[in-house]
């Protein structure tokens, strides 16, 4: 993959980064009490609500509400290994980018569709909302290639059995 597989992956380590803070510290506020958050991030978060004219954030429809408890319990867990295991180089962050990447387009299809179905969003919020769907998809893609060009070692594996002697 060369050059391009670099870019795409600090691409996806600047994503995974961000998405380590931000659940947490915003996403989290449309779900527990907004008291248990200091003031500067839930006056941080009203601005942008305000700001962006987010809807689904005023509102909070129940299947928003359900995504962003999937977006706590399972993504934001996927985000703290993803960004490890591009800084370690781990062998396993193919699965977790596959994993998060298929994930994230499920749910944007959902957020999507209901504000362009809707007729709600404006254009402004659709372009904030929009490039969810093209990391998910670039982290699916991601997670589907394998850099990897050692063998699978059954090849030597089979080489270094010794067949059983018949006992007569």
């Amino acid at each position: 993959m060369g050059a391009f597989g670099k870019l795409v992956d600090a691409l996806l380590f600047l994503f995974f980064a961000l998405m380590v803070v931000i659940p947490p510290l915003f996403d989290a506020q449309t779900v527990l009490p907004k008291h248990i958050f200091p003031a500067i991030l839930t006056d941080l978060n009203s601005n942008y609500i305000a700001e962006f004219d987010d809807y689904l954030l005023m509102e909070k429809p129940h299947f928003l509400v359900g995504l962003i408890w999937h977006e706590l319990i399972f993504l934001w867990p996927l985000s703290i290994a993803n960004v490890y295991a591009i800084l370690s180089g781990k062998s396993w962050f193919g699965t977790t980018c596959l994993l998060y990447g298929a994930s994230i387009v499920t749910s944007m299809a959902a957020v999507l569709g209901e504000m362009i179905g809707s007729g709600k969003a404006s254009e402004r919020l659709l372009m904030l909302y929009a490039p969810f769907m093209g990391i998910g998809i670039l982290a699916s893609l991601r997670g589907l290639v394998s850099r990897s060009t050692k063998s699978t070692g059954s090849v030597e594996k089979r080489s270094t059995i010794k067949p059983r002697r018949k006992l007569a």
